[in-house]
């Protein structure tokens, strides 16, 4: 890397606003008042992301006689949710690959339940006057390498054998380029209709006001501080009171769990992005991209990118960081040297769109499980409900999540809750220094494979056998 091109890719950085673009927004809505009561309810949902937001929602669809509450610590969709790349995909498994390995014999039901679960979205998005940006233009991975492009190709015969493909088309170097016109790109395959693409932090909002409008009790600048038996009940203390409730919902993401015991499943891992300025109508010319699709690359340290709806940008992933200690604090979300790397990769893809600057730069923890996709229980008895370890894919299956989660707590056998997917626990990760050390020697190994035709080393076949192997 030349140290002029540097210079040039961190000077494009120079008036980047540490915070995310999708936050950064003057229509942001105003918090709800903080809770200053007792009170009491028949569902407390205790999280105001996707997971809690979709659960309260779906909870008053399923009852409207139902009494729901839901706190908030800060505001609904300030983490996760709002500053996600805006990525909604049917699938539930973080991905076909991961959910043809871990699930083989209800992968076909899997896919279904995923297609349904999208067009679930996309209806309420609809029926709730949603103003979210939502464009069904499906994603595209592209391969950046030959042996890309080769394990591309024997992927998309293999899924069409299996039945697994409808919908997906692969696309050779001059196809896929046809689509983004990128130096970069050799093969593609572009699931059209298996991802939306969105504002995330407007749907958050947006489910807010779908929340509110159906007679849900939301509670900002609450933080749900313990959780303990109470008569039939479950009682939650907050900082001027407790909530006690018939039943719980726990939608709280990467931050700790009210249920000791999920703690070890989770870690967080940070993620980061860049938004570009607006681009011209003469820039966005000769990249093409006129179909708007998401787009990923195929590496092991991949990047996610996509435009906005008003012709940004948004390009993000590679870099992804985890702490000693599993600790989330939010001088993490800030990393220049992340920025700085990412900028490079950006122009190294697009160098036809050398000058343009970048508007915003920000990152934050991504609840990663040892699985890549959700795990689901109960505690008390059947009384609470949880679904944490989205590991990044969590913009449309947390509405699953929330439809198992009723479906725990309602004590009620369904497709979803017969699932193995949901009876099944992923393998808890091991104390310090044990942690860090496995997926610091994993993230070294990865960009290895990259940097060597993709093959794993003993490490990462070991991590294969064990259903632990991963990608960034």
């Amino acid at each position: 890397m030349a140290p002029g091109a540097m210079n040039q890719w961190t000077h494009s950085l120079s008036d980047a606003q540490p915070v995310p673009y999708w936050l950064d927004d003057p229509g942001r809505p105003r918090p709800e008042p903080a809770l200053t009561t007792s009170e009491t309810c028949d569902l407390l949902v205790v999280g105001g992301g996707y997971s809690g937001l979709w659960t309260a929602l779906i909870a008053k669809e399923r009852d409207p006689r139902r009494d729901v509450v839901l706190v908030e610590g800060r505001e609904a969709g300030w983490a996760a949710s709002g500053r996600n790349g805006g990525f909604c995909a049917a699938s539930l498994t973080h991905g076909l690959p991961n959910g043809l390995t871990r699930w083989p014999d209800e992968i076909h039901t899997l896919q279904q339940l995923g297609t349904r679960n999208l067009d679930a979205i996309e209806a309420a998005v609809a029926r709730h006057s949603i103003d979210c940006d939502f464009e069904r233009t499906g994603e595209i991975d592209v391969a950046t390498e030959p042996y890309q492009a080769r394990e591309l190709r024997e992927w998309h015969e293999e899924t069409t054998r299996r039945g697994l493909a409808e919908g997906v088309e692969y696309l050779d170097a001059d196809a896929v380029r046809e689509q983004v016109n990128s130096p970069t790109f050799q093969a593609g395959l572009w699931d059209r209709r298996g991802v939306a693409m969105l504002n995330p932090a407007k749907l958050a909002w947006g489910l807010k006001r779908a929340c509110l409008a159906l007679g849900v009790r939301v509670h900002e600048h609450t933080p749900a501080l313990d959780l303990k038996p109470y008569g039939a009940g479950m009682s939650v203390r907050t900082p001027y009171g407790r909530i006690r409730a018939r039943r719980v919902a726990l939608g709280t993401n990467i931050f700790p769990s009210l249920v000791r015991r999920v703690r070890s499943y989770t870690v967080p891992v940070y993620d980061y992005a860049l938004m570009t300025e607006p681009l011209t109508d003469d820039q966005l010319a000769s990249i093409g991209w006129k179909n708007r699709q998401g787009l990923g690359d195929s590496a092991n340290q991949f990047h996610y990118f996509r435009l906005s709806a008003d012709n940004r940008i948004l390009w993000g992933g590679y870099d992804a960081i985890y702490p000693y200690g599993g600790r989330v604090r939010a001088e993490y979300d800030d990393r220049p040297e992340t920025y700085a790397k990412l900028a490079g990769h950006f122009f190294t893809c697009f160098p036809q769109l050398e000058g343009v600057r970048f508007s915003h730069a920000w990152g934050g923890a991504i609840d990663t499980c040892s699985r890549f996709s959700a795990f689901f229980g109960t505690a008390h008895q059947g009384k609470v409900a949880y679904a944490a370890g989205y590991t990044g894919l969590g913009v449309g299956a947390t509405r699953f999540g929330a439809e198992v989660m009723l479906d725990l707590l309602a004590g009620e056998r369904t497709e979803r809750t017969e699932l193995q997917m949901v009876r099944r626990k992923p393998l808890p990760f091991p104390p310090e220094p044990f942690a860090w050390t496995g997926i610091a020697l994993t993230k070294w190994s990865l960009a290895r494979a990259d940097a060597q035709g993709g093959r794993r080393n003993l490490w990462l076949r070991t991590m294969d056998r064990l259903g632990l192997g991963f990608d960034s």
